[in-house]
């Protein structure tokens, strides 16, 4: 799959939903009527290695990494207890090869606020992450709707 496809499937099927282009990545936000700058993150698409976050490998030829926020029990079940907060530039400590293509994996440095990541993945892997954004969008309404707007 292409990142624009991932894009697309976002905006057309999340109401309320806005993409925004900002630090190197685009990103899918929970945002009806637009009453926020940006809105409630719900999905990234980064295409590059930052500053910050090289672990994944983003500058290899066509690579790219979709990231999203699911519930930190559904991460608990997923990958064990969620990480300690890494310091500044440096990866979360877990036992995982980030760069694993098609693989959905813990996020490099945001697994401590319960974040998943997938490289590339595959219209099969896809279909398995769909849940997972229906998860992180269920979760930006409702950190929306305890916003005093």
């Amino acid at each position: 799959m292409a990142p624009d496809e991932i894009l697309k499937y976002c905006l057309e099927n999340l109401d309320g939903t806005v993409l925004v282009s900002s630090w190197g990545e685009r990103g899918i936000f929970y945002n009806p009527d637009g009453k926020l700058k940006r809105g409630i993150y719900i999905l990234t698409v980064k295409e590059k290695d930052g500053d910050h976050d090289k672990s994944s490998i983003l500058d290899r030829k066509d690579i790219y990494r979709v990231n999203l926020g699911v519930r930190k029990d559904t991460f608990s079940r997923m990958f064990g207890p969620t990480p300690k907060r890494p310091a500044k530039g440096c990866t979360v400590e877990m036992d995982y090869d980030f760069s694993l293509i098609n693989t959905i994996l813990p996020h490099p440095v945001y697994a401590w606020m319960g974040w998943i990541c997938v490289l590339n993945p595959s219209e099969e892997r896809f279909e398995e992450l769909k849940p997972f954004i229906q998860e992180a969008y269920e979760c930006a309404k409702e950190k929306y709707g305890k916003r005093k707007l």
